[in-house]
């Protein structure tokens, strides 16, 4: 298991403290804005932006499919269509796809120890897949 992300050294199996430090320190306008944590088959779950303006990813490597995580409570404040801008560029949101980092932290813990999601995460297809 590897955790990456931009301007973070690679960690190879890390543990709890480091997955939450790492992802706690995201922000969207600065120097930490996105980070993978992929297991041996290649499988992943990646988030880009922080704080309270995150979008969590995952891709299964034996179906090839990549999904996007969302939840029941959309955000009043950002819209469908609102960009996330981050350090590897910029994507379109749904109003339903924006989590704060808490969140995605646990997400991150569940794939780790591959457990079941949080009740209030759902996926779907990734735009363009």
């Amino acid at each position: 298991m590897c955790l990456e992300g931009q301007n973070f050294a690679e960690l190879v199996a890390p543990t709890d403290a480091q997955i939450r430090q790492r992802v706690r320190a995201l922000w969207s306008a600065g120097r930490h804005s996105y980070a993978s944590l992929t297991i041996e088959d290649g499988s992943y779950v990646q988030v880009a932006g922080g704080r309270a303006t995150c979008m969590v990813e995952r891709f299964d490597a034996a179906t090839g499919k990549r999904e996007r995580a969302f939840h029941d409570k959309p955000s009043p404040i950002f819209p469908d269509g609102t960009l996330l801008v981050f350090g590897a560029g910029e994507l379109a949101l749904k109003s339903d796809e924006w989590f704060v980092a808490d969140a995605v932290v646990e997400i991150f813990l569940c794939f780790k120890d591959a457990r079941p999601y949080p009740g209030a995460v759902r996926w779907r297809a990734a735009p363009g897949f």
